[in-house]
């Protein structure tokens, strides 16, 4: 371990030729400078990796300012290795890691070790808690060249206002798939559809997405009616399963007429859709605005149909209102996270694949590692997933650490070395 003490490794894109929406940047597995936290920074290692939508959307240059040399990748589950708020009961070798250096890293843990803190990022920058928008020019993690930060890496440096305690309920796999899509999704239902409160009715559509999943589970637990769509009825099946009232498959012709009547025989006393969660854009709007009540809300935090939306006159004409949300502040991430915490929720995972920094390939860079991220990118491209798919770097840690969860609700991809 004496290399990764001045170097570590790191997931980034490697520039290829290309027009955007036809390129595929390749992953790259380079070694960087580790960095030497401040005695106010945090030494985190990260455990667990998940893939957002926004990774997809780089690797195609669909996203603003791809970077070549930005580790990927917004969220993680992390444990903390390093100061200020180590004590050598919680670290692996028992004794306080120098400022200096990093400490050494050993996944074996001797009988009895306490659990090692473990934290969450907050997935963005710039944004500390308005609620109208960013304060400041606003960021989000992993392989931007707006932000130096990814959590693609074997090891990250960050000030300790910048992570949250991961609620002890969730699993490694399940904590790495909360920051972002919760984030993202508790604005979207709770700072800005309005419909955040016990018999409303909301449609959620593209239901099996990791913000999607997040705001059904959200607004069950608050009291919420939903509805949901998906080109899969299988999606619909499982999105029930988790307290959705209804959903219909939106590739069936006049969906939102079926979409109505089952509201109107569900709450006939309110026969309406209160706010839509929209991810998806196309043609939403329109659609939506015939079952939406008179003042309705379309909240839209992204757009993986179309990158435009169709307002006609009648949505005008019915008050409805259109709001843009994206990501969400400091204080909608750390509130998100202590409703986790609260109402013990646990997010969706839909696969969890694992590997190790240092199981190299002779005929591949990476080996097992890179060509189980590249699993996990193949089935989000297809959209073949329900919930998060997960990249797991200390699953044996987390089995001899003892924590409760490991009850990932998908699959287990390809392995390397555990």
């Amino acid at each position: 371990m004496s290399e990764a003490r001045s170097q570590h490794r790191a997931i980034v894109l490697k520039l290829v030729e290309g027009k955007p929406g036809k390129v595929w940047y390749p992953l790259h597995l380079i070694n960087i400078p580790t960095p030497k936290p401040s005695s106010v920074q945090l030494f985190l290692r990260p455990t667990h990796l998940s893939l957002n939508h926004l990774d997809l959307f780089l690797r195609q240059h669909l996203y603003p300012s791809p970077s070549f040399t930005t580790p990927l990748f917004s969220d993680a589950c992390c444990i903390v290795v390093g100061p200020p708020r180590v004590t050598p009961s919680t670290t692996p070798t028992g004794t306080s890691p120098s400022l200096d250096a990093p400490p050494p890293v050993d996944s074996s843990l001797p009988t009895g070790t306490p659990p090692q803190r473990r934290v969450l990022l907050a997935p963005g920058h710039g944004w500390i808690s308005d609620p109208v928008g960013p304060e400041n020019k606003y960021s989000i993690l992993g392989g931007t060249s707006t932000n130096p930060l990814g959590v693609g890496q074997e090891f990250i440096t960050v000030d300790e206002e910048d992570v949250v305690e991961c609620p002890a309920h969730l699993s490694g796999a399940e904590a790495a798939a909360l920051p972002l899509t919760g984030t993202t999704a508790w604005r979207a239902l709770v700072t800005k559809s309005g419909a955040a409160t016990p018999g409303s009715n909301i449609l959620i559509t593209g239901i099996g997405g990791g913000v999607a999943l997040m705001a059904l589970l959200f607004a069950v637990s608050m009291g919420v009616n939903v509805y949901a769509t998906s080109s899969s009825d299988e999606k619909i099946s499982r999105a029930i399963a988790l307290g959705a009232k209804g959903g219909v498959n939106y590739k069936e012709e006049a969906w939102e007429k079926k979409l109505g009547a089952m509201v109107q025989e569900s709450t006939p006393e309110r026969g309406w859709i209160d706010a839509v969660i929209d991810g998806a854009g196309g043609d939403i709007v329109p659609k939506a605005g015939r079952i939406l009540k008179n003042g309705g809300i379309i909240v839209s935090y992204g757009m993986t149909l179309s990158p435009t939306l169709h307002v006609p006159m009648s949505i005008v004409l019915k008050n409805i209102e259109v709001r843009g949300s994206t990501m969400g502040s400091r204080k909608d991430f750390r509130d998100m996270v202590a409703f986790v915490a609260d109402r013990r929720i646990r997010p969706v995972v839909s696969k969890v694949v694992t590997g190790a920094w240092d199981d190299d390939d002779e005929e591949e860079e990476g080996g097992c590692l890179m060509r189980g991220v590249e699993e996990l990118f193949a089935d989000m491209k297809a959209g073949r997933q329900f919930g998060k798919l997960v990249l797991g770097l200390e699953m044996e840690m987390e089995m001899k650490m003892g924590k409760e969860g490991g009850r990932e609700s998908g699959s287990v991809g390809g392995k390397c070395r555990l």
